[in-house]
C-alpha cells in the first residue's frame, strides 16, 4: 500500500507579506482619494486643514476659534475678483493641465539663490490647481512628501473637476487674513460688500495680499502691497476677460 505524501505550505516572506500589505494600502488610498475629489466636485468643503491648524493657534494664545467664510458661487463672484486672482497667482491657469514649469523651474532656481545667500524667504511656483490642492486636502507645510501629495491631488482635481470649479473652490477657502477665509467674508470685512460687486482696484489689492495675508492687509497697505496692486491691476487688462 503507498504510503500517502503530504503537501507541506510555505508561508510567504515578510517581504512579501509587507508588500502585498502596502499594495492594499495603496490601492485604498487612491480608492479613497478619488472618491473625495469627485464628492467635492459637487459639495463645497465643510472645512480645511488650515482652518483646522489656525483655530489650533488661536486655542494655544487663549483665544476663541474663529472661521468667518460664507460659500458663494462661482456665478455669484466679481469677475474682477476672480480675473485678479488669476493675474496675480496665475497667468496660464487657463491652459496648463495644474502645473506651471517654467514657474516651478524660476522659483527653484530663485530659491537656490537664496539658499546661497544664505536667505530664509522662499519663492512659490504653485498654481492656483496646486494651492487649491493643498488648501483642501493637505497639511500646511514644505517636505517633499506634502509636495508629493500635493501634485497627486492636483492631477486629481485637473482631472475630475472643470476650470471653474477649481477657482470657485479656490476663491472660497483662501486665507483671507486672521480667521477670515474666501472673498465673500474678505469683502465683507475690508469693504463692506459683498464680493459680487468688488471693484478692479478693490479686487487687485486684496489679491496683492494672497501671499500673506496675516502680514498684509487691504485696511493699511504697505507701498510693496501698493506696487503688487499696480502691476495686477496691468496683468488684468492684458489678461482680458476669462475664456471659461
Amino acid at each position: 500500500m503507498a504510503k500517502r505524501t503530504s503537501k507541506t505550505t510555505t508561508k510567504p516572506s515578510l517581504f512579501k507579506r509587507l508588500l502585498i500589505i502596502s499594495g492594499k494600502v495603496v490601492l485604498w488610498f487612491i480608492l479613497f482619494s478619488v472618491i473625495w475629489v469627485l464628492a467635492y466636485r459637487f459639495i463645497n468643503p465643510p472645512i480645511t486643514p488650515l482652518m483646522v491648524q489656525r483655530n489650533w493657534e488661536r486655542s494655544a494664545k487663549d483665544l476663541p476659534a474663529k472661521a468667518d467664510r460664507k460659500w458663494v458661487k462661482f456665478k455669484d463672484i466679481s469677475d474682477n475678483m476672480k480675473r485678479a486672482a488669476v493675474s496675480a497667482e496665475d497667468q496660464l491657469f487657463l491652459q496648463h493641465m495644474g502645473f506651471d514649469i517654467k514657474a516651478i523651474e524660476k522659483a527653484y532656481a530663485a530659491n537656490e539663490k537664496k539658499k546661497n545667500q544664505k536667505k530664509k524667504k522662499v519663492i512659490g511656483g504653485s498654481t492656483i490647481s496646486q494651492q487649491t490642492a493643498k488648501n483642501v486636502f493637505l497639511w500646511p507645510g514644505r517636505s517633499y512628501i506634502r509636495k508629493g501629495f500635493e501634485a497627486y491631488f492636483t492631477l486629481l482635481i485637473e482631472l475630475l473637476w472643470s476650470k471653474e470649479r477649481i477657482l470657485e473652490v479656490y476663491l472660497n477657502v483662501i486665507e483671507m487674513g486672521d480667521g477670515i477665509y474666501g472673498a465673500e467674508a474678505a469683502a465683507q470685512e475690508y469693504y463692506g460688500k459683498s464680493c459680487s460687486s468688488m471693484t478692479k482696484s478693490q479686487a487687485s489689492l486684496l489679491a496683492a495680499c494672497f501671499p500673506n495675508p496675516r502680514r498684509w492687509t487691504p485696511n493699511k497697505p504697505t507701498a510693496y502691497i501698493r506696487h503688487k496692486q499696480y502691476l495686477i491691476m496691468r496683468n488684468m487688462r492684458r489678461l482680458g476677460p476669462l475664456d471659461f
